[in-house]
């Protein structure tokens, strides 16, 4: 009777091979779902025996039995060491880092994972990387002894300014026999800001010390009268005015040596960055928002050690931040917690609500930076009547972002019909680009006219220039 029941199941394998396969992994595949583990590569190969046995139960049934009790036996193995594996209860994760870092540069990290078990493993560790993380290593591999902190040292990147959240700590164990793996993530939660690269502001302050600006395109603005107040006193330089020379000081250090007189003070400066979709454009992986961003820091940089207050709105179709003008070096980073995290969207920006919120927060006379590109008519009218109207009560600037794609299709000597059209059709964009510079001009509107890699400096020699004419 047994002999039988053996026969009908050996035809069974013999016509369905597949169905051996089946039935081992089967109950395989339903514990590693419901446990969150999969099978070594090895595991998968060492799952082939059974089917290749099945295989060959047409040609000699007399191995059914070998096959049966492989398949249950090899089930059993694989069931009991699914069971053996570590859990989450077994770590606990701690990430220590500073919450600011900048952007490209290296930032120090340090991960503590705490193993609870009671033999010695070999574990993977992988921190969590959000969109934009550069981990270096990307991960760590070692092998930990019963209750031991495992203590990791790696270094991270960010690509872009922003706020980064780090949720897990990722660990990847095996089972005590090495047939399964487990990947468990343990809660570890951070936040990393990443400001913009200030290494310009060192870079500026030591070329101002040694009089030097003109190796980064600022110039020494002749200014209309003198001020009066002294500031200090420094070496002579070949561009100096020798009528202020101080003979006494230059008598006393056997060297030519001359007085500097400060600027007007407490004046204001305003930065108005547009983050809708007309700064949507990007250049060398930086959308114009950076650009706007690294270069409104600058002059705020050269502004504030020039004892003037600075402020900044953050517009797109609302206003999404503002920081009321005011001095001191504290300011600075002020404005840089403001806006780091400002990216730009693809929504229309609404300048009425813009200038209305300026308006309605800033009485006093102030220089109104506007930094913002225009590529169509309703926007270009826009800007043109609030800065004109503006003009009453503040001395506006508008910063206008070139783009790189349309100079460089106007300026095409390729023959060929269709690349002279385009050439033709830029050129078009760019004669309506300077007529409006040109209307806002003649309502008194300063401007400047830049790419964006390039706009830093026009606009401090904007700046320096409104100050020794004294228009604000």
């Amino acid at each position: 009777m047994m002999a039988d029941w053996f026969t009908d199941l050996g035809s069974i394998f013999a016509y369905l091979p597949w169905l051996a396969l089946f039935l081992v992994t089967l109950p395989l595949a339903l514990v590693a779902y419901y446990r969150s583990i999969y099978p070594q590569r090895f595991v998968c190969v060492l799952l082939l025996v059974p089917m290749l046995l099945s295989l060959s139960v047409s040609m000699l049934e007399t191995i059914i039995p070998v096959v049966i009790a492989l398949d249950f036996g090899l089930i059993i193995l694989l069931l009991i060491d699914s069971f053996l594996i570590l859990d989450k209860k077994s770590f606990v994760a701690h990430r220590d880092m500073q919450k600011a870092a900048s952007i490209e540069a290296p930032h120090d990290v340090e991960l503590a994972v705490d193993y609870l078990g009671n033999r010695t493993i070999q574990l993977m560790i992988r921190d969590d990387s959000p969109e934009g993380i550069v981990l270096d290593p990307p991960e760590h591999k070692l092998t930990v002894p019963p209750k031991k902190r495992i203590q990791i040292k790696y270094r991270l990147s960010a690509s872009r300014r922003g706020v980064y959240e780090f949720q897990h700590v990722y660990v990847r164990v095996s089972s005590r026999f090495g047939f399964w793996q487990r990947v468990i993530k343990l809660d570890c939660h951070s936040m990393l800001n990443v400001y913009p690269d200030m290494k310009q502001l060192a870079e500026y302050a030591i070329l101002a010390r040694s009089n030097r600006l003109s190796l980064i395109g600022v110039r020494r603005t002749r200014k209309i009268g003198q001020d009066s107040d002294f500031e200090r006193l420094r070496d002579y330089t070949f561009d100096d005015n020798y009528k202020f020379i101080d003979w006494r000081s230059t008598a006393r250090r056997s060297k030519l040596t001359v007085k500097d007189f400060q600027s007007d003070q407490s004046q204001r400066v305003v930065f108005m960055l547009d983050c809708g979709r007309m700064m949507t454009n990007v250049y060398n992986g930086l959308s114009l928002v950076d650009y706007g961003l690294n270069s409104l820091l600058m002059l705020s940089h050269v502004a504030l050690s020039q004892g003037d207050a600075v402020g900044l709105v953050c517009f797109s179709d609302r206003v999404d931040r503002y920081v009321p003008p005011r001095s001191g070096r504290s300011q600075l980073n002020q404005l840089l917690h403001a806006g780091f995290d400002r990216f730009p969207q693809l929504v229309e920006s609404r300048f009425d609500e813009a200038f209305l919120h300026l308006s309605s927060h800033l009485r006093k006379r102030s220089l109104v930076v506007l930094i913002t590109s225009i590529i169509d008519q309703v926007n270009a009218d826009q800007i043109t009547n609030y800065l004109g109207s503006l003009q009453k009560r503040h001395l506006p600037l508008l910063v206008l972002l070139r783009d790189h794609r349309l100079f460089d299709a106007a300026d095409n000597p390729i023959d060929d019909p269709e690349v002279l059209y385009r050439s033709a059709a830029a050129a078009s964009i760019l004669t309506w680009r300077e007529q409006v510079l040109t209307r806002l001009r003649m309502q008194g509107v300063l401007t400047v006219d830049a790419f964006p890699e390039q706009m830093t400096s026009p606009m401090i020699n904007e700046y320096l220039k409104a100050k020794a004419k004294h228009l604000l």
